[in-house]
């Protein structure tokens, strides 16, 4: 049974740090590409990283490149994400998603998610 379970999320105050994890059980990481969404309260899912399976090239939203870094660790079967300088406007639930392509352009190539971790950047 193919299972994403997100992890690390809390409450952060802005310019803090946190890494989410997100443990895949039931398919071996590392033949996938594994994404990382988000949605805030009122808005659209949005993308904001993925690993490539193929080359382990990796993608960045604008609004986070620079800040947050994916990693994977096939050894754990987990894939993260390490966020710095977080600001308010990142507060929102991240999901990961494995997807059916080596390079993701949008949310239909996915075929599983995870339940979503909550991140909130507030003082």
């Amino acid at each position: 049974q193919v299972q994403l379970v997100e992890s690390g999320g809390g409450l952060v105050q802005p310019g803090g740090s946190l890494r989410l994890s997100c443990a895949a059980s039931g398919f071996t990481l590392d033949y996938w590409t594994i994404g990382w969404f988000r949605q805030a309260p009122g808005k659209e899912r949005e993308g904001v990283s993925y690993i490539s399976s193929s080359d382990g090239s990796t993608y960045y939203a604008d609004s986070v490149k620079g800040r947050f870094t994916i990693s994977r660790d096939n050894a754990k079967n987990t894939v993260y994400l390490q966020m710095n300088s977080l600001k308010p406007e990142d507060t929102a639930v991240y999901y990961c998603g494995r997807a059916t392509t080596y390079y993701p352009l949008s949310e239909g190539e996915y075929d599983y998610w995870g339940q979503g971790t909550q991140v909130t950047v507030s003082s």
